[in-house]
């Protein structure tokens, strides 16, 4: 009797959690881990990698992420506080860097921290190219991806009756099992989404660079460009888990008359 109150604990607690929505595209999600739990690790790999990696000295480069993060950070904010839901941001502590490296990547982990790598920036082209991408990573984090895939692993790994040693009893295995969520450990460091996750980050991305005062429709032939790189051969990292190319340029397409309406450029 004891083993079966034991799992049904979990089972109300797993539907109990699983009601967290996603701002603007309203899904459902599973969300084990609180993010009073999930910031702090999340922090700390930031500093990790930030320590290990050569920052940028490019003040105009520099000055540019800064500048569009805080824009694309405000818009979120604007949102959330606009639908009432700003203590979804409780615990974020938004920073912006880059780093120096040929690889054509850029990351935000879970609480607002952003890596930006030089090469991605030729692909960008601008201002607005930037913000394409910012917007995208940081709805990743606005939208628990990390957390979201960490719980997926909890599940998977360790199933409903041991879950709990990961909610508080086993910091170790906690940490674990975030570091491969988010993939840290690797060359990289950066999250695999599904394709799914990386479709929802192009909806919510679109918004936010739209309600920061950027063209959304820059999108599109930001993605066209980003596509183009691979030249038939394997895509770079920022592309791995993606949607097809044509796949996500009609999806932008779609979404596009939602995103104008938050369009509002800046004088």
């Amino acid at each position: 009797m004891r083993k079966v109150n034991k799992t049904f604990y979990w089972v109300f607690l797993l539907v109990f959690m699983a009601c967290n929505t996603v701002p603007i595209t309203g899904r459902k999600q599973l969300k084990l881990v609180p993010n009073g739990q999930l910031l702090p690790m999340s922090f700390d790999q930031y500093q990790q990698v930030l320590g290990e990696s050569q920052l940028s000295d490019d003040d105009e480069q520099v000055a540019m992420i800064k500048r569009v993060g805080e824009r694309i950070q405000k818009a979120a904010e604007d949102y959330y506080k606009e639908n009432k839901i700003e203590d979804k941001l409780s615990g974020y502590e938004w920073e912006y860097n880059l780093i120096v490296s040929e690889q054509v990547n850029a990351w935000c982990m879970p609480g607002g921290k952003v890596a930006f790598y030089t090469g991605i920036l030729p692909i960008c082209e601008d201002e607005t190219g930037v913000a394409v991408v910012m917007g995208h990573e940081v709805a990743h984090a606005l939208a628990n991806h990390g957390g979201e895939r960490m719980s997926q692993g909890m599940i998977a790994q360790m199933g409903m009756g041991t879950i709990g040693a990961a909610m508080g009893e086993n910091p170790t295995l906690t940490k674990q099992l975030l570091m491969q969520s988010i993939g840290m450990g690797t060359q990289l460091g950066v999250l695999k989404f599904s394709r799914s996750n990386e479709s929802e980050a192009d909806h919510i991305g679109l918004i936010l660079m739209a309600k920061a005062g950027y063209n959304p429709e820059a999108a599109t032939s930001f993605w066209e460009r980003m596509a183009a790189l691979s030249g038939g051969q394997a895509p770079p990292e920022f592309l791995s888990t993606h949607p097809a190319s044509e796949t996500r340029v009609r999806d932008l397409q779609a979404l596009m008359p939602e995103a104008l309406k938050y369009f509002k450029p800046e004088n």
